[in-house]
This record gives C-alpha cells, structure tokens and sequence, in this order.
C-alpha cells in the first residue's frame, strides 16, 4: 500500500473511450484521488465527428467508474469546450487543493493556458505532454519543424512532468534537451480487460460468412478514418498488386476518400474483393480484428495508433508502416519485418506475399500478440502516473535541470491519452 495518496486532476476537451479505461483504473489505485474535468461530454453525448462525416456516440461507458465534473454546467454556461475562455475552470483547481494537475487538452487551447495558469498561481504541479515521436506535423509544413525546433524546448520546460506515450516519444524529448527525471512514459492503452473478452465471445466463421468469405480466406483489415495521412490507398494498391490467392480486404471507416477509394477499387479490377463497411462503434470493432488474418496500418502521419493495440488483443496480427508510433513498441518486439517504410506501395506488396506464405507464423502471431498486450495495459499505465506524481511532488521548486530525490463534482457509479500531436 502506498504511503501518501494523492488528490490528481485530470482536465480533458471531452469524453474519450480510450482514456476513460485509465481513469477507471487510476479511481482504483490506492495512492490516487482521481477527479476529471471535462470541458464538454462530445463522445459520451451525440455530435458530429467532421473526420469520420457521421454523428457519433459511443457504445460503450465512459464515464461510469470515477469522479468527473463537466465543467460548462457547473459554470453555468450554455456552451463552452476547451476552445473557450472559461475561468471557472481556475476556480475548479483553487477550490479542490489538488496535488498534481494533469492537461489532456493540447497547448493549443485555452483550456491549457488556464490550467497551467491556475497550477503555478497554487504551486501545483503540472503535467503534460505529447503522443508524438516526430517534430514532422500531419501536413508536412516544414516551417512547422523549424518553429517546434525553436520552441518545444521552452514550452516543454513549463511541465513539472513531460508526458510521453512511447520509447521514440521518450527519446524526442531527450533530444529537445528535457532531463529524463522529467518524462513520464504512459503507455497509450486501452481497455485491454474489455477487448480481451469481447473477442473470445466472437464466432469468427458467423463473421466471416457475413463479409461472404470462407474460413480459409486470408483476410486483410484497415480500421480508421478515410483521411489522406492514413494513405488507405496505398493499401488498396498493394492488396491489388500483390495478388494473394484467395484474399480480402475488408475497409472499416468513413471519411472524405470513401467514394475516391471505392472507385479506385473498381479501376484496379478488385471491387469484389474488397468490403467497404463504413463507420463501426466501439462494441462491433472485436468481431471485426478477431475475425481478420492481418491487419494493416499504413499512415504517413500516426502518432501512436491505438487500433495496433486494439487488434493485437484481439489476436490480429499487425503490420504498419514506420511512421506509426506503436510500431517500435508493440510491432517491432513479435515481428520486425512487419513494419515497412511510409508510401513505398511495392514494399507493402511483397510484405502481403511474404505474411501469407507462412501460415504457421500467422498463428503463432496471433498468441504472441495478446501475451505482448499484457504488459502493455492500463496497469502499468497508472503505476507510472503514481511514480510520476511522486516525483514531482518531491522535486517542487527545483529547477528543471536539477536532478529529483525521490469543483461540485459529480460521481458515476463504480463498474462490477492526449495530448499534444502538433
């Protein structure tokens, strides 16, 4: 048990079904008082998602198993999110003597500044951080390099905490010159308890006869939003170039190149091959992993990528390119070859050849996969926030160079990430 337990504020733009599995677990940690600030329940209620084009709620609890507070009710306000000057969140962190403040909200936002506002006006610590493992923005600007080079040192000195998601993401910030003592790596998980037994109750046959593909059929999955930087093309070219007998594609997902991609698949002679199937909530995603052979991830631009982790406890063997940041973490570990560079259409090709003349591997992959997920989980998660509090608590007041020693709110009922990308 431990000795001290900390009172920790969480402040996120809105209700997010990855994250809501951490703060469920940290609400269980014996050290940590958890309390979540959000700015609107977007996710838990109904609203538009631009990206996927579709009205989104999903279907799954998020906000059951901690203490959370919205703060634009209790402000009173009729609308607000993290984009809006909002100072009742100040009085949210004045009011509730908090040991440690965590920012999920982006540097970006308001909601941010506020915050970190509030944090040094109290002497709190305060954490934040980034998903990503690159200065490379998701538009290619290369002036935005240039600006993060310049400026991520200074903003990322204002962290008591640096939070970091991966081993590259943990070595970006070193190379910005922010001491290790300072950098905090969370793994970027899910639920791994839910997806785990949501897969073992899957019929995979029942699944595959609905896709109209028999039990020997090599099955290769894309799952994400039909956006350039996740290249889904690329994938659809060399699913057509390689040729493997008896193959494929099922494409899960919406967004603005559905109708570009659906053509193209009819331009390359491969439309009865491929199964476009649109936005899937939350609770069909395991039927979907469990029932594939590989799946594939092929982004220009990805700074974790959660879906590996998703088809990885779902026994799904995964491929990705080498600008997806699971990748060094989570692929590279069970399978090296099974990450290929961004864009090269003829690499990921002879990868989909190579996968499938070895039917024995992919069996294996699919147990090995679900055995790396479990020290990649939620537990371990919270275990480094807990160190990561400790340390900041006993560093207050040191410079960032110094080595360390050591609201109303409302309660849903107990059951049975984040960060900055630009």
């Amino acid at each position: 048990m431990p000795d001290q337990r900390y009172r920790v504020l969480a402040i996120s733009s809105h209700p997010v079904q990855y994250a809501s599995a951490n703060f469920r677990e940290m609400a269980r940690h014996p050290g940590l008082d958890l309390t979540v600030a959000y700015c609107s329940l977007r996710g838990a209620e109904a609203a538009r998602d631009h990206e996927f084009g579709v009205d989104v709620k999903w279907d799954i609890p998020l906000l059951d198993g901690y203490k959370w507070v919205d703060v634009k009710r209790a402000s009173g306000e009729a609308k607000w999110d993290s984009d809006s000057w909002n100072w009742d969140l100040w009085k949210t962190i004045r009011d509730g003597h908090f040991d440690a403040i965590i920012a999920l909200t982006g540097y970006k936002r308001p909601a941010f500044w506020i915050s970190r506002a509030a944090a040094a006006s109290h002497r709190v610590p305060f954490f934040f951080g980034t998903d990503t493992f690159t200065l490379e923005p998701r538009d290619g600007s290369r002036w935005k390099v240039a600006v993060k080079r310049l400026l991520w040192p200074l903003l990322f000195r204002l962290a008591s905490q640096v939070i970091v998601v991966s081993t590259a993401g943990r070595e970006l910030m070193e190379s910005l010159g922010i001491p290790s003592h300072r950098i905090a790596l969370l793994h970027n998980t899910v639920d791994n308890d839910w997806w785990t037994a949501a897969s073992s109750a899957v019929d995979r046959a029942a699944v595959r006869r609905s896709w109209g593909v028999n039990a020997d059929e090599k099955v290769i999955l894309f799952c994400g939003k039909l956006q350039e930087w996740k290249r889904p093309s690329d994938l659809l070219l060399a699913f057509a170039k390689a040729a493997v007998p008896d193959s494929t594609l099922i494409m899960i997902g919406e967004g603005p190149l559905r109708s570009q991609l659906e053509a193209e698949a009819t331009s390359l002679g491969i439309c009865e091959r491929v199964r476009f199937l649109g936005f899937l909530n939350q609770s069909q995603l395991p039927a979907m992993y469990t029932s594939a052979d590989l799946m594939v991830l092929p982004s220009r631009y990805e700074p974790f990528g959660l879906v590996v982790n998703e088809a990885m406890l779902c026994g799904c063997s995964v491929a990705v390119s080498d600008c997806v940041g699971a990748a060094r973490d989570l692929v590279t570990p069970l399978a090296p070859d099974f990450v290929f560079p961004h864009g090269d259409v003829e690499a990921l090709a002879s990868l989909l050849r190579r996968v499938f003349s070895d039917p024995g591997r992919l069996l294996s992959l699919r147990r090995d996969s679900r055995v790396r997920m479990q020290t990649w989980s939620p537990r371990e998660n919270v275990g480094a926030v807990f160190s990561a509090v400790e340390r900041a608590r006993a560093g207050r007041g040191k410079p960032l160079s110094a080595p360390l020693s050591h609201a109303s709110v409302r309660e849903s009922p107990s059951p049975g990430s984040h960060q900055v990308s630009e």
